[in-house]
């Protein structure tokens, strides 16, 4: 089946304004079972993209963070399936820092093929596919096609993403091959696509994160000419193969592996 990606970016587009919506008044914050926020933006969120996907391809069934724990089972028989976060970055939004997602992935045998980040406040749209490139839409200016950045050839110099809310001890360490490394602050799947439009060189991800926070950003790198792997083994990070947990393995976002820091990755 032939996916017409337009047709997604406008639908990442409709539930940016729904979440806006909510965003620019008072909103009430619930919490999960996990004790994470959830805020009414998720759930417009979630309601649209889903209805919408179906709607778009009715084939292709869709694995949502608020989908239950039905749904979240089922994905184990599924090759292909549509991977979304209805608000990627709660915490963010609830700083109202701006830097929060929506995020619609395509994956395919494991592979995110497809992706749109569409970050609401901002008003900037990521999305790639697999063989035909990655663009960014800031506003309403043109679309521009994006590419990773050359890999830095000296220990100086790096830009390296770290979370905003987020800094583990394991980051901490990693850091240590790379002392004078610029590091740059963003939430939510974000920092992924920075890398992706190369105003970035790495991205260790070396805490807890969730299929959905990373599937779209994924595509987007991909798209780009990046890569993600997982930390430990340096392979391509895979989507749908672990059954008993939608948690990610660390991994690491680079447009090329780099003995600067492969040890400290591996390690």
């Amino acid at each position: 089946m032939s996916i017409q990606i337009e047709a997604v970016v406008e639908l990442a587009r409709k539930a940016g304004v729904a979440v806006m919506d909510i965003y620019q008044k008072d909103f009430a914050v619930y919490d999960k079972s996990d004790s994470s926020p959830l805020t009414e933006a998720d759930m417009a969120s979630h309601h649209i993209l889903v209805e919408g996907l179906q709607a778009l391809t009715p084939s292709i069934p869709v694995l949502s963070e608020e989908s239950g724990e039905e749904v979240k089972a089922e994905r184990l028989n599924w090759a292909e399936y549509w991977l979304i976060d209805p608000l990627d970055g709660t915490k963010e939004f609830i700083k109202k820092n701006g830097e929060f997602t929506v995020n619609i992935a395509l994956v395919r045998e494991g592979v995110a093929v497809l992706g749109v980040v569409y970050a609401p406040a901002l008003d900037v749209m990521y999305w790639g596919e697999a063989a035909k490139g990655a663009w960014k839409q800031e506003s309403s200016n043109a679309p521009v096609e994006i590419q990773v950045a050359d890999v830095p050839q000296v220990a100086t110099g790096w830009r390296v993403v770290g979370s905003r809310s987020h800094q583990s001890e394991k980051f901490k360490v990693f850091m240590n091959c790379l002392p004078e490394a610029d590091i740059v602050a963003m939430g939510s799947s974000l920092k992924l696509c920075l890398v992706a439009e190369g105003k970035a060189d790495l991205y260790p991800r070396l805490g807890p994160t969730s299929e959905w926070d990373t599937a779209a950003a994924h595509a987007v790198v991909l798209a780009a000419g990046g890569q993600v792997l997982e930390a430990s083994t340096l392979k391509p990070l895979i989507y749908n193969s672990r059954p008993d947990t939608l948690l990610n393995p660390f991994f690491i976002v680079c447009p090329a592996i780099s003995d600067y820091w492969k040890a400290a990755a591996e390690n």
